[in-house]
């Protein structure tokens, strides 16, 4: 893949921060606002959109200072779709991603070697909205045939879940028209424009349609229960993944990563989705607090508690993809190169 000219990949970053409210205190690179310091080692992680709950982990780690506690200097960076987060990293412009898992296997399909090394959900926590318009003709996945439906942007894994909801509920994943509507304020305005039927979103994107009565949920996969009877099993999402060969080549820099998160996976395991939220940026409560609140304890059952890859999580998530994906369903893909708990297990 062409390598990104640098001033070109530095002014898209800056045009993206400047649409995303909380993205500048975030990104600043010597912690300057989250309780961070100056030096350290350098790492750039760019996130699939910083005030998505399904990634709240990096930037709660960031906030409770357990990046700057290792010694680690990291410059968080947000890209609102996942499939251009993974672009970045393969292009070398950020050392890790937060996004999700079922990336690692649709870049080996194409020969880039990308590994989980901090397994942060075990679920998608992603939920598939039906407009209150299109409420009537679409009472489940097998009515998506010929409906616009809303993803965060095409080739992402809202894209990939959404083909494969319809290809299980029988419906060819070609029936489906695609539309890239990011999340947040972009999905609410598709929905109330009505340019896309439905679509899949996540918290707190899911508490602001519902507390507008914009639209109802058709499918939830922000639990197990729900991630198992939409999928056929747990299907690990939020992850940090990296480069292989930039993981085996700064293993100790890996091992910091590691013990941060799983510290901070750890800390929302024993608090309470108010005390959560009370660390956040305070512009992330964009529907106000309370809604923000809700959001996180809806979702709060999709993270894991020790950043471990559950045990059947990569054989799902490469059973949904080889269901619609023609790249994957004719690849050898080795499931075990696709993630490590080398570093979570050894997590302090």
């Amino acid at each position: 893949m062409p390598r990104k000219p640098r001033t070109v990949v530095a002014a898209l970053v800056v045009a993206l921060c400047l649409g995303l409210a909380g993205c500048a205190d975030e990104v600043s690179a010597d912690g300057a606002g989250t309780g961070g310091k100056a030096g350290g080692d350098k790492i750039k992680i760019m996130v699939g959109g910083l005030d998505k709950v399904i990634y709240l982990p990096a930037v709660l780690t960031q906030r409770l200072g357990y990046f700057a506690e290792q010694g680690l200097n990291v410059q968080l960076l947000s890209e609102p779709a996942g499939v251009q987060a993974t672009t970045s990293l393969v292009a070398g412009e950020v050392q890790g991603v937060v996004g999700f898992y079922d990336h690692t296997l649709d870049l080996q399909a194409k020969g880039k070697q990308v590994e989980s090394v901090v397994q942060l959900a075990r679920t998608p926590g992603e939920v598939e909205i039906v407009s209150k318009k299109a409420a009537s003709a679409v009472s489940s996945p097998a009515d998506f045939k010929g409906k616009k439906l809303g993803v965060t942007g095409l080739g992402s894994s809202t894209d990939f879940l959404t083909k494969y909801l319809a290809v299980r509920n029988g419906v060819k994943a070609g029936d489906v028209t695609p539309v890239a509507v990011g999340a947040g304020q972009t999905f609410v305005a598709a929905l109330k424009q009505g340019s896309i039927d439905g679509g899949m979103t996540t918290d707190p994107t899911v508490a602001q349609v519902l507390a507008q009565d914009l639209g109802t949920v058709l499918v939830d996969m922000r639990t197990p229960e729900g991630s198992r009877a939409a999928l056929g099993g747990l299907y690990p999402a939020s992850s940090l993944y990296m480069n292989t060969s930039w993981v085996n080549g700064h293993k100790e820099t890996v091992q910091k990563l590691a013990d941060a998160f799983v510290k901070t996976l750890a800390w929302m395991s024993a608090h309470s989705p108010e005390e959560i939220a009370g660390k956040m940026p305070a512009d992330y409560a964009k529907g106000g607090k309370e809604l923000y609140v809700q959001a996180i304890k809806s979702s709060l059952p999709m993270f894991t508690r020790d950043g471990v890859m559950p045990a059947d999580g990569p054989k799902t998530v490469h059973e949904v993809l080889k269901a619609f994906h023609p790249t994957l369903r004719n690849a050898r893909i080795d499931l075990e190169k696709t993630y490590t708990t080398a570093f979570v297990r050894k997590a302090e």
